[in-house]
């Protein structure tokens, strides 16, 4: 069940936002990700990878604080003006390796929507974390992450997502498929 309820920014804020290098994650998939997670009012949520922080925005509203990680200058800069756009009180935007980040930071849930890093940062979720979610459209990085998850009995789910969209073709709507994500389920 996905709830798109959980989505709490409206289209006209996602176009005023600041995109760094990379895809941003998609609504539906936003949305699939935070009800993976089941958050609760008394989380602590890091979102990993942060980007333009457009899943941090959405999950902020559902949790006590979220750290936006994300190792890139011009993420960091992005993720910041968008939070500032959106009025979001409860992000605080770190720059810097995720794992190492992660060793000292107290957090119940995570989304990992960067693949840099990843055998370190898993390695601070299955021992610190107990729930997380992540995101992937490369076979390489779902691979990985699938084989860490099982062997350390923290493997819960594969989902693979397909969106498409509609767009106008010869006075019709033909749909318009994006590339498919895979969501890894992982914790306790």
């Amino acid at each position: 069940y996905i709830n798109l309820n959980l989505l709490k920014t409206t289209l006209l804020e996602l176009m005023k936002m600041i995109y760094p290098s990379g895809t941003p994650t998609q609504p539906e998939i936003i949305a699939a990700v935070l009800s993976k997670l089941a958050l609760k009012p008394s989380d602590v949520f890091a979102d990993i990878g942060c980007g333009s922080c457009s899943v941090s925005i959405q999950a902020a509203p559902h949790v006590e604080k979220v750290y936006a990680i994300d190792i890139r200058n011009e993420a960091v800069r992005a993720a910041s003006s968008n939070l500032k756009e959106c009025g979001i009180n409860n992000v605080e935007v770190l720059n810097g390796n995720a794992a190492e980040v992660l060793s000292n930071t107290r957090v119940d849930c995570a989304f990992v929507g960067g693949s840099r890093n990843l055998k370190d940062v898993l390695g601070i979720l299955v021992e610190n974390v107990p729930r997380f979610v992540i995101s992937a459209v490369r076979l390489e990085t779902v691979n990985e992450a699938v084989n860490i998850l099982k062997k350390k009995n923290q493997f819960r789910e594969l989902l693979q997502i397909h969106i498409s969209r509609s767009n106008d073709l010869a006075g019709g709507t033909m749909l318009k498929p994006e590339n498919p994500v895979f969501i890894i389920v992982g914790g306790e």
